[in-house]
């Protein structure tokens, strides 16, 4: 019979199947989930407190010969890190960059659109990103998985602090240090400088996050 898993923070839907042993599609597209996909339009973007419905485990069956030696492949599921570094709300390209993620390091050039990805772990939760060098290197720490929905207040508090728009804490809370920076956002971006939130600022807010 079917379980349910809840949601905490820093958990995906990649972390969430690595943990009962699925690959995250068989999960994600798991009827007990229609309404999950509804509510949810990217499966590593889910909120503290989803439900998460868990399939039974289907055994298989190998015909195998008995004195003969037998080497089974367990496939990786490896999630994919991806990120676009901009600068004054430009893509910074062929930026160089180091990037540090479950003590594994990892030296590079960020493309022509100033994007960089890496397959990572999906139980990764915390990360370091390099980029530049110098003296005018900067670090910015990666929070891997703590991402809320863009329904979310955090979720667009999150999103307006990691494109520039600093708003402080990442905790719901209406403050007028959010307000303003969802103002300064859509002023930005020529939308309505009302500091409240509407579908337009939130799918701009989607389009340019990427997420």
């Amino acid at each position: 019979m079917a379980s349910k898993h809840i949601v905490k923070q820093g958990e995906c839907i990649e972390s969430i199947a690595l943990e009962h042993g699925f690959f995250w599609e068989t999960i994600w597209n798991h009827a007990g989930n229609r309404e999950l996909r509804k509510q949810r339009a990217n499966g590593n973007v889910l909120r503290p407190g989803d439900e998460v419905h868990i399939p039974d485990r289907r055994t298989k069956s190998l015909p195998i010969e008995t004195g003969q030696r037998h080497r089974f492949v367990l496939k990786g599921v490896p999630s994919k890190l991806r990120i676009i570094v901009r600068v004054d709300d430009e893509p910074r390209p062929n930026a160089p960059y180091v990037l540090e993620v479950d003590g594994k390091r990892y030296e590079g050039t960020a493309d022509g659109q100033g994007r960089i990805a890496h397959p990572i772990s999906p139980r990764a939760t915390r990360g370091k990103l390099f980029v530049g060098e110098g003296n005018e290197q900067q670090e910015i720490t990666l929070a891997l998985g703590h991402l809320d929905p863009i329904e979310e207040l955090s979720g667009v508090q999150a999103r307006l602090n990691n494109l520039g728009f600093f708003c402080g804490e990442v905790d719901g809370e209406t403050d007028p240090l959010t307000e303003q920076a969802i103002m300064d956002f859509q002023a930005h971006h020529g939308l309505e400088p009302s500091g409240e939130l509407d579908d337009a600022t939130r799918g701009k807010l989607l389009e340019l996050h990427g997420c």
